[in-house]
């Protein structure tokens, strides 16, 4: 099917255009949206900074209620003289003051001299709490954050236990689904060393804050970070404090709207926090949504981690703005093509109409006819194009003026040759029946003469220029005379070796060396054999006589490098053919021999017979380095 220039040029334009276009959407739409969750992620990180800052807040808050209590000179004599009633009244205003829910106070043995929140409960040992220990150790202050197990909640409080129980909820991505209840608690504590003046250590306060259920760190950081902003009826930001892997404080809503306590941290991320202890800044499934989020793991007072602290934002509100700019992109790119179809358009038709003229010029040159002018308006390489076809033109008529005059003056002379060819091939065959009778003339004379008579030296002359001027009429009357090749299948080695065999008896060969190199596979062809042996004939006794009877003659046949000829080659290593001679070598008549050897005529007819057989007829000679004929058949 034939394509318009038009169209090509349209669609090459729009292509580029295209293409472009495309590359530049999905690199832009690439890098703005890889910029937007870049921006989402660096923000998340800030934000759990922010987090990280609030949940430290507040235990810098346990630590001073600890470590303010710890110093006051009336609570330090009370726990020397073992004054309970005394040491409850202060326990009971800290925690009525405090925003706390746990306030001990421990002698220096670990035994549990006070519980504010339980004072019944007392006199147990605490030498197992691993901060009490470190108090009593370092006899400094210090704040950590403990998971502290249902057995020791109760004694704190019942109220703290039954706070503290949350029901395990199945988990879409969770890596380990379980069920059931955690009852253990997760609790931000502090515990300062209460010391005499001679800096003996009397006991330990020791203050808690247990943040199972307890949501004031996470809407604080909510509040703080976030705003309360909203995207879709949807909280845009959330924070979750993990006891392991379990949410027990988070402002994470489920679709019913409740909290997402219960349920469990996504698989990816309880591999990379939990398991390996690294950060996490990822997308992350969040209960039931995508959030681009941060997690860090916390540690205890002797760093095993045992929990997470998390903030997040809606993935949803990104990925509409980055789906917003591909949009914006595709629509740009889109109306692109179409500014760009209307000008290429333009530009097409700008381009093709002058080329439309000059193509349908050149089909009326191609018909004969000669337009007188070609008409192009444009200022640019099309009207320099017209110019130069108006010339072509120009130039084509006046050629195709002068190339019938030749044809006339041709067709004439050819026709002239043809009738001089008949009339010499006439006259050759009037003047070859006289001198027949003069040649055998000639013959009785001389027979019938005596050998001493003074006639007979002028009578061997007569006979010899009759015979040569025979030959010349034999040469003239095969040169012109246009016999059809009789073809039949023939073997080229076979026709060597049988003209080879006609002439290397005569005494012109006896001191040339005949050398061969025959290819054996060589196909038959179809050629007229007797034509093609007297072709060889020709060659073979040329170079004898080239060599003057002495020398060498290499025959080689072979395939031609294309496959499609056989190959013969005569090289000797005669004196080799002046170049102004080699030119000349295939002219009728033209010979460099002496009367006597031949009237220039064999070459002349062995290239016929050649071009007959639709086969070529080379040859390459050097001076002093011999001569080589090459002939080529055609094998089909």
């Amino acid at each position: 099917m034939r394509i318009l220039l038009r169209t090509k040029l349209i669609v090459s334009l729009l292509s580029v255009v295209f293409i472009s276009g495309l590359v530049s959407t999905i690199i832009g739409v690439s890098l703005i949206g890889n910029g937007i969750i870049r921006q989402a992620q660096d923000k998340v990180r800030t934000d759990l900074n922010s987090a990280r800052e609030i949940y430290n807040e507040m235990m810098k808050d346990v630590f001073v209620v600890a470590k303010f209590n710890a110093s006051r000179v009336l609570l330090r004599e009370a726990l020397v003289k073992r004054d309970r009633a005394y040491l409850l009244k202060i326990t009971a205003q800290v925690l009525k003051n405090e925003n706390i829910d746990i306030l001990d106070i421990i002698d220096a043995s670990g035994t549990v001299i006070v519980r504010g929140q339980h004072p019944g409960k007392f006199g147990d040992n605490q030498g197992d709490n691993k901060i009490i220990q470190w108090v009593l150790r370092n006899k400094r202050a210090t704040s950590a954050t403990l998971i502290i197990d249902q057995v020791e909640l109760k004694k704190e409080s019942n109220d703290l236990f039954q706070q503290s129980i949350i029901n395990i909820l199945p988990t879409p991505k969770a890596k380990f689904q379980r069920s059931g209840e955690e009852k253990n608690g997760m609790v931000i504590t502090a515990a300062a060393p209460i010391i005499d003046e001679n800096q003996k250590v009397l006991g330990v306060i020791y203050s808690g804050k247990l943040i199972n259920r307890n949501y004031e760190i996470v809407d604080k950081v909510k509040n703080t970070v976030f705003q309360e902003e909203k995207y879709k009826g949807k909280d845009i930001g959330t924070a979750t404090i993990f006891l392991s892997d379990l949410r027990i404080s988070t402002n994470v809503m489920n679709l019913d709207g409740t909290r997402a306590i219960g349920t469990l941290i996504a698989k990816d991320v309880y591999e990379a926090v939990l398991e390996r202890g690294m950060p996490w800044v990822a997308r992350a499934f969040v209960v039931n949504a995508w959030y681009i989020t941060a997690y860090e793991p916390i540690k205890d007072i002797n760093g095993q981690i045992i929990g997470v602290l998390y903030v997040g934002i809606l993935e949803e509100k990104f990925t509409d703005m980055r789906n917003r700019v591909v949009f914006i992109f595709l629509g740009i790119t889109l109306l692109g093509i179409a500014i760009a179809f209307t000008i290429s358009f333009i530009l097409a038709n700008g381009i093709v109409r002058p080329v439309s003229r000059l193509a349908t010029a050149a089909q009326r040159i191609a018909e004969g006819n000669f337009p007188e002018k070609v008409e192009i308006k444009t200022e640019d390489e099309i009207a320099d194009l017209g110019r130069a076809f108006q010339f072509m033109i120009s130039s084509i008529r006046m050629r195709d003026e002068e190339l019938k005059e030749v044809a006339q003056k041709t067709v004439a002379e050819a026709e002239r040759l043809a009738m001089i060819g008949q009339l010499a091939s006439g006259v050759a065959h009037e003047i070859n029946n006289p001198l027949t009778g003069i040649i055998i003339y000639c013959d009785l004379v001389l027979k019938s003469i005596p050998q001493d008579s003074p006639a007979k030296a002028n009578l061997e002359k007569i006979h010899n220029e009759a015979l040569r001027c025979k030959t010349i009429i034999k040469g003239l009357l095969d040169f012109s005379r246009q016999k059809k090749p009789e073809i039949k299948q023939s073997s080229i080695n076979q026709l060597v070796d049988l003209t080879l065999a006609l002439v290397s008896n005569q005494a012109m060969f006896m001191n040339v060396k005949i050398s061969k190199d025959f290819d054996n596979s060589l196909p038959v062809i179809m050629i007229d054999p007797s034509q093609i042996q007297q072709v060889f004939m020709n060659i073979i006794i040329n170079a004898a006589d080239a060599m003057q009877g002495k020398g060498e003659l290499s025959i080689k046949s072979c395939l031609s490098e294309d496959k499609k000829f056989v190959k013969v080659s005569f090289a000797d290593t005669g004196p080799g053919i002046p170049p102004e001679n080699l030119k000349r070598i295939f002219e009728p008549f033209f010979t460099t021999k002496d009367a006597s050897h031949g009237v220039g005529l064999g070459l002349a007819i062995s290239q016929r017979i050649i071009e007959d057989h639709h086969g070529v007829i080379e040859v390459l000679s050097e001076l002093g380095k011999g001569t080589t004929f090459m002939v080529k058949l055609p094998i089909s």
